[in-house]
C-alpha cells in the first residue's frame, strides 16, 4: 500500500453567502479553485443565530451536484417544483440540478448550533441538461462504524464493510465523517485514481509528518490509501473522494457548464424564466 501524502493545505476563507450566512469555503477559493470532480465546498458551523438566520432565499443550480450534510441543526429545503426536504442534524441532501432547480434553504430554528458542509460535485457534459434529481436521507439511514478509536460516518462509499446510501454515479464519490479520539489513528483504502481531501473541522491531525488545523482542508497526493492520525484533544473531519471527469468547466456563478456559449444560455434561461425544464425525480425522507 502507498500512503496519500499532503500535497497541499487550504486553510479556509470566511465568506457571506446567501442572505448573509457566514461560511468556511475552502474548495471554489483563489488559493485552490476546483478540485476535479468538486467545485465548492463550504463549512457552516455557527451557535450565533446573525450568522445563519437569514439562510439562503431562492437561487438557482444548473449543471452540476449539491451534497449537502447536516451535523447540527435544522433547516428547510424547498424549490419552485414543490419539492420539499427537512435537513435535520445527522441528514443528507443529494440534489442534481442538471438542466436547473430553484431552491431556498432555510433554517428552521431562531437558536443553537447550526453545523454542516455543502459540497458541490461536477456533473458530465452528458448529464448537465438531463432531468433534477434529489436522494434525501435522514440521520437513520446513515450506516456507522467504530473501529479502535474512530467513529465513521459513511454518508457515501464504503467502509468496515458498510456502504452509505448516497449514490453518485458518474463520479464514485466517497464521503466518511470521522470523528477521532486522542492521539489515535485512522486509515482508509482509496482507489489510486481517485482525487481526495480531508477537512478538519474540530482539532488537529498528523498525515506523514504534516499537521492539518481545524478549518483547514488537506489535498491529498497519489496513493492507494489514507493514514492519518488525531492530535493530543482529537479530532473530527470529513474525507471525501471522487472520479474525476477530465472536462473542462466555464462556471459563472451558480451555473457549471463546459463553454461560455452555455453559460450565455444559462444566463438567458434564467432571465427569461427558462432555467427549470422538467420536474425532479426524488428518494424522498
Amino acid at each position: 500500500m502507498n500512503a496519500r501524502k499532503l500535497k497541499q493545505s487550504i486553510s479556509a476563507l470566511t465568506v457571506s453567502e446567501g442572505a448573509g450566512v457566514t461560511v468556511h469555503r475552502t474548495i471554489g477559493t483563489p488559493a485552490l479553485r476546483q478540485l476535479d470532480p468538486f467545485l465548492m465546498l463550504d463549512h457552516f458551523g455557527s451557535d450565533n443565530p446573525d450568522e445563519y438566520i437569514a439562510g439562503f432565499p431562492d437561487h438557482p443550480h444548473r449543471g452540476f451536484v449539491t451534497l449537502t450534510y447536516m451535523i447540527d441543526g435544522h433547516m428547510l429545503h424547498q424549490d419552485s417544483m414543490g419539492s420539499r426536504g427537512d435537513l435535520q442534524a445527522g441528514s443528507v441532501q443529494w440534489m442534481k440540478a442538471a438542466s436547473g432547480v430553484i431552491h431556498s434553504e432555510m433554517p428552521q430554528q431562531t437558536n443553537g448550533l447550526m453545523r454542516g458542509f455543502q459540497l458541490w460535485i461536477n456533473l458530465p457534459a452528458t448529464e448537465k441538461m438531463g432531468r433534477p434529481a434529489y436522494q434525501d436521507f435522514p440521520s437513520a439511514r446513515i450506516p456507522v462504524a467504530h473501529a479502535g478509536g474512530a467513529t465513521v460516518k459513511i454518508i457515501s462509499g464504503a467502509y468496515a464493510g458498510q456502504r452509505g446510501p448516497v449514490d453518485d454515479p458518474h463520479t464514485a464519490v466517497t464521503y466518511l465523517d470521522v470523528s477521532l479520539t486522542p492521539n489515535n489513528e485512522f486509515s482508509h483504502d482509496l482507489p489510486a485514481g481517485l482525487n481526495a481531501f480531508v477537512y478538519v473541522y474540530e482539532g488537529r491531525i498528523g498525515i506523514a509528518s504534516d499537521s492539518v488545523n481545524t478549518h483547514t482542508l488537506a489535498v491529498l497526493g497519489a496513493g492507494d490509501r489514507v493514514s492519518l492520525v488525531a492530535g493530543d484533544g482529537g479530532a473530527r473531519l470529513i474525507l471525501v473522494a471522487g472520479r474525476p471527469l477530465h472536462e473542462p468547466v466555464v462556471q459563472y456563478g451558480p451555473f457549471v457548464m463546459n463553454t461560455e456559449d452555455e453559460i450565455r444560455q444559462a444566463v438567458d434561461d434564467y432571465r427569461h424564466d427558462r432555467l427549470v425544464r422538467t420536474e425532479a425525480s426524488r428518494n424522498s425522507f
